[in-house]
């Protein structure tokens, strides 16, 4: 079996340098690729300050932070991870993007290469019908902020080999992860809850039953969330969540209809943290600006 010691990220946005992050910290060497240049050189600054941030608190020492930083190179081209020993999709939500993708990605390596594909919800066998060898595509839906978040849920398709799910779940250990094996089913465990929740929110928001401030401080306080559901969504994207939501309108029926507002709220560009505004504002580091929202309705 194929010692695993490099690990190839292929995104370099939210989620895949959070992963070349945790994977780096837990001793991976890692190569981290995107086809948008700007985007890669933000993701290595973006490490690096977010490791400086994690040294501050404490959480790491500078010595572990020396060490993780160099182990992360970056790759301008799919052809550049060829040397890695497992591959992390951690491109947009868009089924057809993916697909080619891991046509490339079965193409390009090994069959004793594990190709892992980091979607929330869409369909891990959809996917990985794309590759000449299905049987060693599985899903590795990691969490934001993947630093911070305990869980990675495994996610089997309908072809997923048994050596593809034991060696998922050993680099998931490895990365300092619990994990869960889920069997591939529309917005796995997670997502299928979390959408549900946050599409709820905004129709509660439309309804006027509260501000977002009250409804997220009620989620956390009587529910006993961490974070509310404005304030996860502002994390996410809801782009993403949007994106999330129509998959599984279309699968799994009226109940993950979208909310009208949560429309609008994309349309606009009210995305979250990354453009600045979503539920909440954001200053130019990605700090919440205290304000109250404003009701779409009035009371």
């Amino acid at each position: 079996m194929r010692e695993v010691r490099k690990i190839g990220v292929v995104g370099a946005g939210v989620m895949g340098k959070g992963i070349a992050f945790q994977a780096a910290l837990r001793g991976y060497q890692v190569r981290l690729n995107d086809a948008q240049t700007p985007v890669l050189e933000k993701a290595v600054q973006d490490i690096a300050s977010l490791m400086k941030r994690q040294i501050e608190k404490g959480r790491l020492s500078p010595e572990e932070g020396e060490a993780a930083l160099p182990r992360i190179e970056t790759a301008a081209s799919i052809g550049d991870l060829v040397s890695c020993d497992f591959v992390i999709e951690a491109v947009v939500e868009e089924l057809g993007i993916k697909q080619r993708l891991f046509r490339e990605l079965d193409a390009l390596f090994p069959e004793d290469v594990v190709l892992a594909t980091n979607t929330s919800a869409k369909s891990i066998t959809e996917i990985a019908s794309a590759a000449a060898r299905p049987e060693r595509v599985i899903g590795m839906h990691f969490f934001n902020p993947v630093h911070r978040m305990k869980l990675v849920e495994v996610v089997r398709g309908l072809q997923t080999a048994d050596w593809v799910v034991e060696r998922t779940v050993a680099v998931g250990e490895t990365m300092g992860k619990e994990t869960v094996r889920i069997h591939e089913r529309p917005g796995f465990a997670t997502s299928r809850i979390s959408a549900l929740v946050g599409n709820e929110a905004f129709y509660m928001l439309m309804e006027g039953v509260g501000s977002p401030e009250e409804i997220d401080r009620a989620l956390k306080l009587g529910l006993n969330y961490p974070m509310g559901p404005f304030e996860l969504g502002d994390l996410v994207g809801w782009d993403t969540r949007l994106k999330v939501l129509q998959y599984l309108h279309e699968t799994l029926g009226e109940k993950f209809r979208p909310c009208p507002l949560l429309v609008q709220y994309v349309k606009s560009g009210r995305l979250g943290r990354k453009t600045g505004r979503g539920v909440y504002r954001y200053d130019e580091r990605g700090r919440r600006v205290r304000e109250q929202s404003e009701l779409p309705t009035g009371r």
